[in-house]
């Protein structure tokens, strides 16, 4: 799976400005309209779902249901692609509490990270550690701070965004960035000296 390349503000405004209208359009049998949505949301919500769920055919069938629920559902919000990541998280979850797995085992995989590295607080610190350390220093992060980390610099959704997606209030999330950075400073700091 290869990230796509970054796009513009402006770029993300008009995809986020469109989703409404492919979602609509998909519904009506526009099948240029579901390979557009198909080609902005697949492969992000695939890396996302690989990261709760640790496999590519068990991701694959959780982004399969996850279009389905969107397409059955009879709103679409304005802001789809929180609301689409709020639908991936739920259903990945319920994934993993119905084969009694525990969830996000092994820190931040390699896919989810990889779109994070060349952007954000995160960037320095991948680019001069290996992705493998990085996954390590976050797997001892609690999975409260690792999730919100997650959101935010990997899937590249504003706080905001991330703060609907978990049901927690905006300064929660800012609160918990923070400490989450602090703390991946500090393990990051400890595991230097050691």
């Amino acid at each position: 799976m290869t990230d796509p390349p970054e796009e513009t503000r402006e770029q993300a405004a008009e995809r986020t400005r469109l989703t409404p209208s492919l979602v609509l359009g998909l519904r009506d049998g526009d099948s240029q309209a579901g390979g557009l949505l198909d080609q902005l949301y697949r492969q992000p919500i695939q890396r996302f779902c690989y990261g709760y769920l640790r496999g590519e055919a068990e991701a694959e069938d959780a982004v399969q249901e996850i279009f389905y629920k969107v397409l059955r559902s009879e709103l679409v919000p304005d802001d789809f692609r929180a609301w689409l990541y709020k639908i991936a998280r739920n259903h990945c979850l319920n994934m993993i509490r119905d084969r009694g797995r525990r969830k996000d085992a092994h820190g931040l995989p390699d896919r989810s990270l990889a779109g994070a590295v060349s952007k954000g607080p995160l960037s320095r610190f991948a680019a001069a550690e290996d992705l493998e350390r990085l996954g390590a220093v976050l797997e001892k992060l609690p999975e409260n701070y690792r999730e919100v980390l997650r959101l935010r610099y990997a899937e590249d959704l504003s706080r905001r965004q991330v703060a609907e997606i978990l049901d927690l209030p905006e300064s929660v999330v800012k609160s918990r960035l923070f400490e989450g950075m602090k703390m991946l400073r500090e393990r990051v700091s400890v595991d230097e000296r050691e």
